[in-house]
């Protein structure tokens, strides 16, 4: 593991846990008496994911896509799937969940790719967004935390494989 560089805390994991309870409440409420299906964005996201559905009581069912387009720290700008939904979505409804949106090419991707699958509706929740950063403007349906253009690891996010253990946000080579 790459220790070398220092990690500042930038959300701490009662802030995460406080808002991930109020994204499943808001989620609860605007699907009362509907069935969802979370379709979890990977690697990223499958922590926030997790306890995220841990706090949804509607019915849910869960899938998972991949999608890559960074390399170490840098978005390459070209997004390809790695694994799609295994269902079929037709005329249902559809939460992406989604760590970071940062440049907004991969996740705009991924919307238009659901889009084409004839859903009864599309939402997306992200943990993080970065507006700074923003190449394509995306629709957050439920955002956990709207911040500065910081590399950050931690609850999921990771810098080259490591640090996605971490139990909050930190700020990498701070």
């Amino acid at each position: 593991m790459t220790a070398s560089k220092k990690i500042d805390v930038f959300i701490s994991k009662e802030a995460i846990d406080k808002r991930v309870k109020e994204l499943a409440e808001m989620i609860n409420r605007d699907y009362q008496n509907q069935e969802i299906i979370i379709v979890c964005v990977l690697n990223g996201s499958f922590i926030f994911c997790a306890d995220l559905v841990r706090y949804i009581t509607v019915p849910v069912q869960i899938e998972m896509v991949s999608l890559s387009s960074y390399e170490g720290t840098e978005s390459s700008g070209e997004v390809s799937f790695r694994l799609d939904v295994k269902q079929s979505l037709v005329g249902k409804n559809i939460i992406l969940v989604e760590d970071i949106v940062d440049t907004g090419l991969t996740i705009s991707f991924l919307l238009k790719h659901m889009k084409l699958k004839n859903l009864a509706s599309l939402k997306l929740c992200s943990l993080l967004l970065k507006r700074a950063r923003l190449k394509i403007e995306v629709p957050v349906d439920y955002l956990g935390f709207d911040i500065e253009d910081k590399f950050v690891i931690g609850y999921g996010l990771d810098f080259d494989g490591h640090y996605r253990e971490l139990p909050y946000i930190g700020v990498y080579g701070a």
